[in-house]
């Protein structure tokens, strides 16, 4: 039988919303969810590797790279770069390899244009107020880069209706349930696997 071709599963949401946690509960659950290791500037936080998290690069070899063609989707967010290799992802599609994006909004966006597939996720918190409690209490940004974070957030939740599933994270449990639900139905879609009805029938006539 032909190999199923993977999907994209896209998840944005406003920084401190909580898609991080979700997103590693989800890998850990389905190991056969890639997940899409993005090209950066920004510095390494405590505890992050290189090629493990991200491709740190610096600011002119990220550039070189955008104007060879090298990404998929690329976006400047927060005053630092951050894409997607585009040779890298196309080749676990074809190897029927699902991989999961922890993108911005912008990248989303051209990821749409470029690819043409996927199901894109936008995760909101219970509220504003929330989603500035989540950011300042976690204490892992400067107070400047929160302070943009929070000013962006509006823009990005603006952004939402693009997409094709909204989940609220007010209940981390109940949040889950509902990403995973999207995408144990995404993969059940035809377009993965389009030859399908043939394959079963061949085999079938070659029972008979």
């Amino acid at each position: 039988m032909n190999k199923r071709r993977g999907l994209m599963l896209v998840i944005c949401a406003p920084s401190g919303t909580g898609k991080s946690t979700l997103t590693n509960r989800l890998r850990k659950e389905f190991p056969r969810l890639a997940f899409s290791i993005s090209c950066t500037t920004r510095a390494p936080r405590d505890g992050e590797a290189n090629g493990v998290d991200y491709h740190f690069l610096d600011r002119d070899e990220f550039i070189t790279r955008r104007d060879a063609g090298y990404f998929a989707e690329w976006a400047e967010v927060h005053g630092n770069f951050y894409g997607t290799p585009k040779q890298a992802l196309t080749e676990m599609l074809e190897e029927g390899r699902d991989v999961l994006f922890d993108i911005d909004v912008q990248g989303a966006a051209q990821l749409r244009q470029s690819m043409g597939e996927g199901c894109h996720v936008f995760l909101f918190p219970p509220s504003f107020q929330t989603l500035k409690d989540r950011l300042l209490g976690r204490g892992t940004d400067a107070d400047d880069i929160v302070r943009r974070r929070l000013d962006n957030a509006p823009g990005e939740i603006n952004e939402a209706v693009h997409f094709d599933g909204w989940i609220i994270n007010d209940d981390l449990d109940v949040a889950y349930d509902q990403l995973r639900a999207v995408y144990i139905a995404e993969g059940l879609r035809p377009i993965y696997r389009p030859t399908l009805p043939a394959e079963i029938l061949g085999n079938t006539s070659k029972g008979d």
